[in-house]
């Protein structure tokens, strides 16, 4: 391991901490301003969460380890996501250890932990949340490897670093493989980070909603690393939608002038996608539950026909 890959490695782990919560603050800012509302400020998730670590947590007393832990296992597993995926450099000594298939194991072992944390305390919201959570999950993960596969099939890698590099080397142009990767993705990410039109994550309606019911027993320090893993979880989903789609802008070489130049690249591509997941939220209405697998089996679809695409005509 180079001096320069253990810089960009932590340098990619504090952007990831510290600006997660950024994105998610910015990602209301403009979706209120999109409804004619007044936008929270910026800094509001930051303020939620350190009034939430201020707070004691409340565990009830049949709750067993597993539902103190929880929060903790998922915290870490969406902050390894985060070191994996190639956002300022492809220099990683953490992307050699796993590629995109343990990236996705990452994913389901984090809803794993949370679901049985739900299930833990016996309420029958958790239980309602959870197994929603987990009929997403089932769906949405085959549709997210089927996405990443069609990548790996054009790079010859499942190796995020090596995708984002042979992408970025590639000629610019459309790909209509790449086209349907992209959609499946964009699909996959709402569902997965339980945003409109499958969940409304400002809701608190019993019957409708899926993330909160799976945290609605949790407080204090518990739910804030909780929220806090949540918005790790957008940041993780941007990262690699813009890595695999998106690759310009990201080192290569080991520079400290080029690590630099990337994170306000990353930045920018950030800001511009968080103005795009608005303008979605702003202009879709939430779906009935009973349409998710319907919606997320389009995305399964799609990514199975840029697959067939890319291997019947090399487009």
């Amino acid at each position: 391991m180079t001096i320069s890959g253990a810089v960009a490695q932590l340098l990619e782990i504090a952007l990831a901490l510290a600006g997660a919560p950024l994105l998610l603050g910015w990602v209301d800012q403009c979706r209120a301003r999109l409804q004619n509302r007044r936008a929270p400020p910026l800094v509001q998730p930051y303020r939620v969460l350190r009034k939430l670590f201020n707070k004691e947590s409340v565990v009830a007393d049949s709750a067993s380890a597993l539902f103190r832990m929880a929060p903790y296992a998922k915290f870490g597993c969406m902050t390894l996501a985060c070191a994996i995926v190639p956002t300022v450099s492809t220099d990683l000594p953490l992307a050699t250890a796993a590629d995109a298939i343990a990236l996705v194991g990452l994913f389901a072992l984090a809803r794993t932990c949370l679901a049985l944390a739900a299930m833990d305390i016996g309420t029958a919201f958790g239980g309602m949340g959870a197994r929603r959570d987990m009929l997403i999950g089932f769906l949405a993960e085959p549709a997210l490897l089927m996405t990443l596969f069609c990548v790996s099939l054009i790079t010859h890698s499942t190796s995020l670093a090596n995708m984002v590099e042979t992408m970025n080397r590639r000629p610019f142009g459309l790909e209509p493989s790449l086209a349907f990767a992209g959609i499946a993705f964009t699909i996959v990410s709402l569902a997965e980070n339980t945003r409109i039109p499958v969940d409304n994550p400002a809701t608190h309606l019993e019957l409708t909603m899926i993330h909160e019911a799976l945290v609605l027993e949790y407080s204090g320090r518990h739910l804030a690393m909780l929220e806090w893993a949540a918005s790790l979880k957008m940041f993780a989903y941007s990262c690699i939608g813009l890595a695999l789609f998106f690759p310009w802008g990201i080192a290569e070489i080991d520079t400290p002038l080029a690590m630099i130049t990337a994170v306000p690249v990353l930045a920018f591509k950030l800001a511009i996608g968080g103005v795009g997941l608005a303008l979605i939220e702003t202009i879709s209405a939430k779906m009935r539950i009973f349409r998710v697998p319907e919606y997320l089996a389009t995305a399964f679809l799609l990514a199975v026909i840029g697959l067939l695409v890319h291997q019947l005509l090399g487009a």
